[in-house]
């Protein structure tokens, strides 16, 4: 029962696992599969129960592999070294988080880059018609390309939840999405690592681990049940939400980069008593 009683340990796992809740192939694959007219609540949760024993499976093996690795290299790993070695890590991270660019910053460089690029046809003695039609052409290119994308993928959504398409199918889009995203999870890479470090059996890490992979589909699931049962009133708030998370995935990316760089700066600092030092 030590994970239980470890209360920082719990606390920090139950964060990272909502954290990974967030991501793309946890909560907006899904999202849009429940935006569908004809919903089909088992294949959304057989997506949902693939994604999870991916990440699963691949958490006992990493575990399993890096047990060893961590006893041969907790010497180092404690040794003021390796954590200030950490801590740079994480304050790096914190660094990139905050200088990563947001979507809207995208959209006003290639607004800036159209605008330049009028000017310069302007410039070079381009007819002012035609200028303003290439501004309006700039202008009204996002519209025109994101309707065709969109309707693509709402056609690749509907074969997806389609009579006639295997289940298989459907597992393979989840262990897709979880074989593109599972090296750029970092708070899962995190929490796998904690676990490995942590004084617990093996049984109760892969207790914490199944726990942490239901956690990270809690939502997605929570999304699902009020799907089917309250539809009419969940179908406008779930648009809004896969609008919203379509709009800020940079920001939201940035938040998970700065979320898993200051939990290795503060663990580190912690352990270097930098916070006795300065407090």
């Amino acid at each position: 029962m030590d994970l239980l009683t470890d209360a920082p340990l719990a606390i920090t796992l139950a964060v990272l696992a909502l954290v990974d809740g967030l991501s793309i192939g946890t909560l907006l694959i899904p999202v849009f599969l429940l935006l569908a007219p004809r919903l089909r609540g088992s294949r959304v949760l057989l997506y949902l129960v693939t994604i999870a024993v991916f990440y699963l499976l691949v958490g006992i093996l990493f575990m399993l592999g890096l047990v060893n690795l961590v006893d041969v290299a907790q010497s180092f790993l404690s040794s003021t070294t390796g954590l200030w070695i950490r801590l740079l890590l994480g304050a790096g991270l914190l660094v990139v988080a905050f200088a990563m660019p947001t979507n809207e910053q995208a959209k006003k460089k290639r607004e800036a880059a159209a605008a330049e690029r009028v000017a310069s046809a302007a410039r070079g003695g381009a007819l002012p018609d035609a200028a303003a039609g290439a501004a309006d052409a700039s202008d009204a290119t996002p519209a025109a390309v994101d309707p065709a994308p969109g309707g693509r993928i709402a056609r690749w959504r509907d074969r997806l939840l389609a009579d006639g398409t295997s289940p298989l199918t459907v597992m393979a889009v989840a262990l897709g999405a979880g074989l593109i995203e599972v090296a750029t999870m970092l708070p899962y890479l995190v929490a796998m690592g904690m676990l490995a470090e942590a004084e617990l059996s093996m049984p109760l890490r892969f207790g914490a681990l199944a726990g942490y992979c239901l956690l990270m589909i809690a939502p997605a699931l929570v999304l699902l049940v009020l799907r089917i049962v309250a539809a009419p009133l969940v179908k406008a708030p779930l648009e809004r939400l896969a609008a919203w998370l379509e709009r800020t995935a940079s920001e939201n990316t940035a938040w998970i980069v700065g979320i898993v760089g200051f939990i290795l700066a503060r663990s580190a600092a912690s352990e270097l008593g930098l916070f006795e030092q300065f407090l």
